[in-house]
């Protein structure tokens, strides 16, 4: 029996592993899925949520490539708020509480029911490249997978997105094990096989709070954070909604705001206390972090209790948010809380905040230590620099968060696929989408703990925005068949009754009459003094396109999402067009590529601490060589000299 031959292996079934696998095969390729445990799918070991400031803005980009994350949690979430809806539309973005058994059970029907995907449940011990099998079949070394049970698949390319488990360790305090994350065994061999094939390893942690039993909360001593009493989603479903779970509520949960669009759960505020923080501040002495026994670096963004304490022991207090796990199940999720303390710690510093004075702890917070692989070894198409046709995703290459892997796995199937197809590889831009800036921050940045996608770290935010994904990104999705020509054509309607109504309020004029004074009074606005455009109108503070309406200048026909659209059109077209005249400016140093075979040691001028940076980076464009940490613009000059001298010496 020969040994089977896929297109893309796609080892992990988090969410980089769910959206590699997924766009491989919506791409045609024979694809396999191998997890050591097809019950945990899509798990959530941390926070029971998607979305939030800049993650968000991923999702609804996945949303728009053809990627699966928004449509799933759009079916299973327990709550969704927009947040910063009182600041601009770049900082805009939705956020929700998932049920994480119905977004695990959800995602896993939608990866068994996609044609060219195959899942497997096993544990990869080996990994090898080497000549195909047999060579009828694909003229090339193709990457051999061993399982513990002494099964053999083969693999064009391969796609490693083992989140936390590589050589994973778990620890709380005193207590450690060998764990991938509480309760699952960790991968011993795949490390190694990576150290054989010549790449270096560096280690993270991260951590996760403790979930308390809803049923010993005392939610009168808590501040109730409702859901939105207005259709929210992540997905761009042109005017169709999705079909949503509708569970009866769990009575342990005190009701929260009805809403008539859809059943939600409450969140709730409460927040730690001097008392709290003597308990941690007593037993720091017994904190992994602070006694040697973690010794890797954890993400600075959401960093443990105690490290807060400590760290701002100025402040008598900070904010946590209690956070129900699901319909059907009572734990509920301290966010804010993460820690590694012992376990008798963490029952004494929760109880000393009131809601939580009788709180029983049904899972103990843990922190975990595992290897990555720093991404100065992987170019922006996510593929190894050394091994060619391996990707890396998720956590493996210094991230933290769900949606972040998310994006990095869809980028690596689509790219695993376009190899095998030889087809150009997806690369999206800074000035395209926030997927674009991770990828270009991952392999343009030193990492020193773990990398979280932040809106500041986009210089392009107001391009960037989430209402705005689908214009942005669903053409070239189309171009790559992740995506529908319905879609696609619907898209490209949109875009075109935004300009279309643009084009008719800039030349559409308002000027005052006997009806006027009493509208604007109505709608709070100051009395014009002077004939306006309804596009000027527009940037009126306070206005937006329902005051067109009420002016009778609107088309009351006109979908909400393109008055949205005009909306910002109106209202930031000049720093729009700014930022993208400063898109255009940068535009040769972001297509002109470094050779592969060019060598800095020839660079004289060039300062050692640029020369290693570069060395070890191995740009590929100026642009991002303008982006490494150390190459600062005087070695830039330097560079670009040598490399116009090298252009031309070289034969085309």
């Amino acid at each position: 029996m020969s040994t089977p031959l896929y297109d893309v292996a796609v080892i992990g079934a988090g969410h980089a592993g769910c959206e590699a696998a997924l766009a491989a095969a919506r791409m045609g390729c024979k694809t396999l899925m191998v997890t050591m445990n097809l019950d945990t799918i899509a798990l959530m070991p941390c926070n029971p949520s998607i979305g939030g400031p800049a993650k968000g803005h991923v999702v609804r980009e996945l949303d728009a490539l053809g990627g699966q994350m928004a449509r799933t949690i759009d079916r299973t979430f327990i709550q969704i708020r927009m947040l910063n809806t009182g600041k601009g539309p770049a900082v805009q973005v939705p956020r929700a509480q998932a049920d994480k058994k119905l977004y695990m059970l959800e995602m896993k029907k939608t990866l068994e029911r996609q044609p060219d995907l195959t899942l497997k449940q096993a544990t990869v011990e080996g990994l090898d490249k080497q000549p195909v099998s047999d060579p009828e079949r694909w003229p090339h070394d193709v990457f051999r997978l061993a399982t513990a049970t002494g099964q053999l698949y083969e693999a064009k390319t391969l796609i490693l997105t083992a989140g936390t488990a590589l050589r994973g360790k778990t620890i709380t305090g005193e207590a450690t094990q060998a764990a991938s994350r509480a309760g699952e065994p960790p991968s011993l061999g795949i490390s190694d096989c990576l150290v054989a094939w010549g790449l270096g390893l560096g280690r993270l942690k991260t951590g996760t709070p403790p979930r308390v039993d809803a049923r010993s909360i005392d939610f009168s001593k808590t501040t109730i954070q409702p859901g939105s009493p207005n259709p929210v989603y992540f997905g761009f479903y042109a005017g169709d909604e999705p079909e949503g779970w509708l569970l009866e509520r769990n009575p342990v949960y005190p009701p929260g705001d009805e809403t008539s669009w859809r059943p939600q759960l409450p969140c709730y505020i409460i927040h730690t206390n001097p008392d709290t923080h003597r308990v941690i501040l007593d037993n720091l002495h017994r904190a992994p972090m602070f006694n040697g026994a973690i010794e890797a670096r954890g993400p600075r963004y959401c960093p443990s209790i105690e490290d807060k304490v400590h760290r701002f022991a100025d402040k008598q207090s900070h904010g946590l948010f209690l956070e129900p796990e699901g319909w059907e199940t009572n734990e509920v999720y301290v966010q804010g809380a993460n820690t590694s303390l012992p376990e008798d710690v963490q029952i004494d510093l929760l109880r000393t905040i009131p809601a939580l004075e009788r709180a029983e702890i049904m899972r103990v917070g843990y922190a975990v230590e595992y290897d990555y692989v720093p991404p100065n070894q992987t170019r922006v198409t996510l593929e190894c620099k050394l091994v060619e046709g391996l990707f890396f995703a998720g956590q493996l290459n210094g991230t933290s968060g769900y949606e972040e892997a998310a994006g990095q796995g869809f980028v690596a199937g689509v790219n695993a696929a376009s190899k095998v197809q030889d087809r150009s590889p997806l690369v999206l831009r800074r000035d395209q989408s926030y997927i674009g800036v991770m990828c270009d921050d991952l392999v343009t940045s030193e990492l020193e703990e773990p990398y979280r996608l932040l809106t500041s770290r986009a210089e392009y935010r107001l391009l960037l925005r989430q209402d705005n994904a689908d214009l942005r990104l669903t053409p070239l999705a189309y171009d790559y068949g992740l995506v529908s020509r319905e879609r696609y054509e619907a898209v490209e309607r949109k875009r075109d009754a935004i300009d279309r109504e643009v084009s008719r309020l800039a030349t559409t004029h308002l000027s005052p009459n006997k009806r006027t004074p009493e509208v604007f009074r109505a709608l709070g606005f100051d009395p014009m003094t002077r004939s306006v455009s309804a596009l000027e109108f527009l940037r009126r503070p306070g206005s937006d396109y329902r005051s067109l309406i009420e002016l009778e200048l609107g088309d009351e026909g006109l979908p909400p999402d393109v008055a949205a659209e005009v909306d910002v059109v109106a209202k930031y077209q000049g720093y729009i067009t700014k930022q993208r005249k400063e898109v255009q400016r940068v535009e040769r140093l972001e297509a002109w590529a470094i050779p592969l075979p060019f060598d800095y040691e020839t660079v004289t001028g060039l300062r050692t601490e640029a020369r290693q940076k570069l060395e070890r980076f191995r740009p590929a464009t100026v642009g991002q060589a303008s982006r490494i940490m150390g190459v600062n613009p005087a070695d830039m000059a330097i560079l670009l000299v040598h490399l116009e001298r090298y252009a031309r010496a070289t034969p085309a």
